[in-house]
């Protein structure tokens, strides 16, 4: 089954399957319908279905979308501190001009951003379209619907502008009422931000704080305010943000929320979820409805995943996850003496290697990476070297968000590739607004309360039951204690960056971070530094002031006849 292009094609089922989880989103296509067929309730709501289906970030097919992926893994982990793209250095050779700063407008990978996400925003474009047509004349969707339905359309064409805005910045708009002659030659000028916001504002007033039919994975009321609030963050309108982060935390008490359970795929859809990529198993085993954006984050070698090896935590990641004696981060001085497992020992000194348990670790460290010695879900101890394609360009570690254990892959992995799975992703998570609340009220001088907010997702951490070696002791003295105090605001502005960076590793957020703290270029440059002293292509990255943002695909420019512009620096 593919989601077929909706542009041309309103092939979808027209029909709401089920009341709840992802069934809405599961749709064989039923062939071509004139527009007369569709102006209505069934037609529309259909339309409104295949908008949702982009969520995934995938128009059709399994391989080849990994950049669009709704974790956002290459541009915002790879393309930062966190993660190495993983693999062998010679493999996806455009997904190294990604993780070295180095892209050009050909890179495919940014053509498949750009097409992927220009693709939801016309599918947005033709549901708010044919419910215009419908209101006008035959009114088959009921007034009050027809609201829910222009919000829901709305809100998700701001998402997919502003994943484009990140990567690209500058946009040609485009809505419903661009027409298709207009659009092909619509220059990239416009300030897109100022819709994205309309579209939110408009999604707040008018979606409820519940799931329309009781269905996960749909738009509320509650994204609407929380991604509105993300984007006042990015424009650093700390108090209209703020208020909207408030309103979305409400009384909610985030130390009762698993941690782990935000990346278990039998408690997806919790209380900590808000904005969500939902994905799901095809009836036919197949899965381009599935999580394809991470597939190739799958263990590689002799496992129960067998591919593909990419996507491996840096060392300079793992390393941030010490503690001192206190349980406090090591803001400047994680790097010394830094961990590195069991790399670059000889063959000899591996076989004889012994995890060093007696280590001061935050416990989030091994919910997120997969390190020699530490169980691995129910795969086994990880064995180190074994599971890695080349530990000499990607290091020694690899990941464990994206995964889920082998006595689940019956159910919930598509037929004969047990790495694509039905595994969500959290586009928002309630951690995520606490940690942006606190941002705000850093810079709005209430430490306080950005040291309350800090403290209880610290306090959540120190919940987590301890990750197991072979010997069934803990892999680690963990260890993570709340602030006692926040002393001046440049402390608790570190330490609510710091946070972010552990709370939400290789969840696609870092580097769009990093650019919009306006620290990319510091950062990047001693992270790779420290991170070439053990493997040397990292060695010397020269950020430069464009590399914020990437370059116009030139298929794109080409196509538009020259309305396009290439972004400065490329």
């Amino acid at each position: 089954m593919k989601k077929r292009n909706i542009i041309t094609v309103l092939g979808i089922s027209l029909m709401l399957l089920g009341s709840c989880g992802k069934s809405f989103l599961e749709r064989d296509p039923q062939g071509e319908l004139p527009e007369s067929q569709v102006v209505n309730s069934k037609g529309i709501e259909g339309s409104l279905i295949g908008a949702y289906g982009i969520m995934n970030g995938n128009v059709n097919g399994t391989w080849g979308n990994y950049s669009s992926a709704p974790s956002q893994w290459l541009f915002g982990e790879v393309g930062a501190d966190n993660a190495h793209k993983g693999s062998e250095a010679t493999d996806q050779p455009n997904m190294n001009m990604i993780e070295f700063h180095t892209p050009n407008s050909s890179n495919d990978n940014l053509s498949t951003m750009w097409e992927v996400y220009y693709e939801g925003v016309s599918r947005a474009n033709n549901t708010l379209r044919l419910l215009k047509l419908d209101q006008a004349e035959g009114k088959t969707v009921p007034e009050a619907r027809a609201k829910e339905i222009e919000a829901e359309a709305k809100v998700l064409r701001a998402h997919y502008y502003f994943f484009l805005w990140r990567v690209f910045k500058n946009l040609a708009y485009v809505d419903e009422n661009t027409s298709v002659d207009d659009a092909k030659v619509k220059p990239n000028t416009d300030d897109v931000v100022p819709k994205i916001i309309d579209d939110l504002k408009f999604g707040i007033a008018n979606l409820p704080e519940t799931k329309i039919n009781k269905q996960s994975g749909r738009m509320d009321k509650r994204i609407a305010q929380a991604y509105l609030g993300k984007v006042y963050l990015y424009q650093k309108k700390y108090a209209e943000a703020l208020v909207l982060f408030k309103e979305v935390i409400g009384g909610k008490d985030i130390r009762t929320m698993p941690y782990q359970n935000n990346f278990d795929v039998l408690t997806k859809d919790g209380p900590e979820s808000l904005l969500v990529a939902k994905h799901a198993i095809n009836p036919d085993g197949s899965g381009d409805n599935a999580n394809v954006g991470d597939m190739l984050s799958g263990l590689n070698g002799n496992n129960p995943v067998g591919c593909c090896g990419f996507y491996q935590p840096t060392i300079d990641l793992v390393n941030a996850y010490k503690v001192d004696a206190k349980g406090l981060p090591m803001f400047d001085t994680y790097r010394n003496n830094p961990y590195k497992s069991d790399f670059g020992l000889s063959t000899a000194e591996k076989e004889k290697y012994k995890l060093d348990v007696t280590l001061r670790f935050d416990p989030r460290l091994d919910y997120t990476v997969g390190r020699r010695g530490v169980h691995f879900y129910d795969y086994g101890v990880m064995p180190g070297d074994a599971w890695i394609r080349e530990v000499g360009s990607g290091g020694p570690f690899v990941g464990i968000k994206t995964m889920i254990p082998k006595s689940l892959h019956g159910g919930h992995t598509a037929a004969g590739a047990a790495y694509i799975t039905d595994l969500d992703v959290n586009i928002i998570r309630l951690a995520d607004v606490i940690l942006m609340a606190a941002e705000c009220q850093v810079e709005l001088g209430d430490l306080d309360g950005a040291l309350k907010s800090v403290n209880a997702i610290r306090e959540r951490a120190a919940s987590l039951p301890p990750k197991l070696t072979g010997d069934n002791v803990p892999a680690a003295a963990y260890d993570v204690k709340p602030y006692p105090s926040f002393p001046d605001q440049n402390f608790a502005r570190k330490a609510v960056r710091f946070e972010r960076r552990l709370e939400l590793a290789m969840e696609g957020h870092r580097f769009y971070d990093l650019v919009r703290w306006g620290e990319a270029k510091s950062v990047l440059e001693s992270y790779a530094n420290f991170e070439g002293g053990f493997m040397a292509r990292y060695k010397g990255l020269n950020f430069k002031e464009h590399n914020v943002y990437l370059p116009i695909p030139q298929a794109q420019i080409d196509r538009s006849g020259g309305a396009l512009k290439q972004n400065p620096g490329y």
